[in-house]
């Protein structure tokens, strides 16, 4: 992908955009500055052309003798050269300058026109009509008056230069300034390039600081969650991989042993027996390896809960047909509601499984032999009771910590400590709450919904 700058791309747009809003602004100006000093040279020439017309009934009044064609330019000193008039009467031309402006019709009167004379000079000329004040020896007059628009344009000129330099000047300081603006602006940018430097798999925790910019607030928030999930997410394979290395050393070195004594110091034991402990062992790292597998899924969120409605009571029966021979080869007595009425809920039947199935297994292994497990189902939730003579107020605090277990005999064989980790992770995961007390010797495991 090609690489572009954002400085550079920030500073060529507001420069663009300034460059188009003052061009716009400038001919704004410019036209509106051109419209009205037309307006006042015009305003200007039409008071002449009034002070003629005046002057022509004067001088008229004054030499009633005087015939058509009879006025010339002599009777108009101070006109010739900075003005050029043609007065007609009747058609008949009474007086003119030299030389004449050109002839201009209009349909309104007065009305204006550029016009040029013979030499190229640009004219402003107006057409204006009036009745002397001896209308019987001169008729209606129509007089064509003209100024030199020189002047006008060379000012027009001078403020369309001014206002092109402005612009230019304008966008030129907007360029140099711009770059230093920019980066100015897009400062915080660049703290959080170098804090996000700082963020890596070996700086757990790290997380990029607030900014008080509006803009980049909800940007931080955002990757700070990231960072946040990341976290968790490497802290649970960190833990999954802790405790799964600790699991097989010690099973690998159990089966390392067995293999060793065997093959050094023959026991002359039945290879079936043998091979039957080696499968035993395997069949136990594969079921710690399952179990934490099946934790990570559920702490991470993968394995979401899809509510249906199940029977509590129907459930417990047949995670118990499951446990049945441990629970006969051990001689415990199930102590279960005679009456068994079905307890209906909308819960995900799998992960409820997994619940009852670790808490009933926990159970059956740890209760004393020839004891009594107990599991009462209501309407809000379901209890399982075992003799627990061994256990203290303390370790209840210990429950759910992964591979704990308070001893390693013979009645914790086959289970690696993680059967009530799973049980409360499926249980946050249905939105449950897993509790466990102590009552005269007797450990209670209650779920509640």
């Amino acid at each position: 992908m090609k690489s572009f700058s954002l400085r550079l791309r920030l500073t060529l747009l507001l420069a663009l955009a300034t460059l188009v809003a003052l061009g716009i602004a400038a001919w704004v100006v410019d036209w509106r500055a051109d419209a009205e000093m037309q307006q006042r040279f015009d305003s200007a020439l039409l008071a002449r052309a009034q002070a003629f017309a005046a002057l022509v009934r004067i001088e008229h009044d004054r030499t009633m003798a005087i015939e058509p064609n009879a006025l010339d330019s002599s009777l108009f000193p101070g006109l010739a050269g900075a003005s050029w008039y043609d007065l007609r009467c009747n058609g008949i031309s009474v007086a003119r300058s030299s030389p004449a402006p050109p002839a201009m019709t209009s349909a309104s009167v007065p009305g204006f026109a550029d016009t040029r004379l013979p030499d190229g000079r640009l004219l402003r000329e107006v057409l204006l009509r009036f009745t002397p004040a001896a209308a019987a020896r001169l008729p209606a007059c129509e007089l064509h008056y003209a100024l030199d628009r020189g002047p006008l344009n060379e000012i027009l000129g001078t403020l369309d230069l001014i206002l092109l330099g402005s612009i230019l000047g304008a966008c030129l300081v907007v360029l140099a300034l711009t770059p230093w603006l920019v980066r100015r602006g897009l400062r915080p940018l660049s703290s959080l390039d170098a804090a996000m430097a700082r963020v890596g798999p070996d700086t757990p925790g790290e997380r990029l600081p607030r900014s008080d910019t509006r803009e980049l607030a909800p940007l931080v928030a955002r990757f700070n969650e990231v960072l946040a999930r990341m976290d968790e997410g490497l802290a649970r394979e960190r833990q999954f991989a802790a405790g799964l290395a600790h699991e097989l050393r010690t099973r690998l070195a159990e089966l390392r042993t067995l293999v060793d004594v065997e093959m050094r110091y023959p026991s002359e034991r039945d290879p079936r027996g043998v091979l039957d402990e080696i499968g035993k062992i395997g069949g136990e790292l594969e079921a710690t390896v399952a179990a934490l597998l099946q934790l990570t899924r559920l702490e991470s969120g993968v394995q979401a809960a899809q509510r249906e409605a199940v029977d509590v009571q129907a459930l417990a029966t047949r995670v118990l047909a499951r446990h049945h021979e441990m629970l006969r080869a051990r001689g415990l007595r199930l102590e279960r509601d005679a009456a068994q009425a079905p307890v209906r809920i909308e819960t995900d039947p799998a992960l409820l499984e997994i619940v009852l199935d670790n808490l009933l297994g926990n159970a059956i292994a740890y209760a004393p032999v020839d004891g009594a497990i107990s599991i009462h189902a209501a309407s809000r939730h379901v209890e399982i009771g075992n003799a627990a003579p061994g256990l203290g107020e303390e370790d209840l605090a210990r429950f759910g910590q992964r591979f704990w277990r308070k001893r390693a005999g013979e009645e914790s064989a086959g289970h690696a400590g993680l059967g009530l980790a799973l049980a409360q992770a499926a249980a946050r995961a249905l939105g449950m709450h897993l509790e466990f007390a102590l009552e005269s010797g007797v450990l209670k495991a209650t779920l509640a919904w």
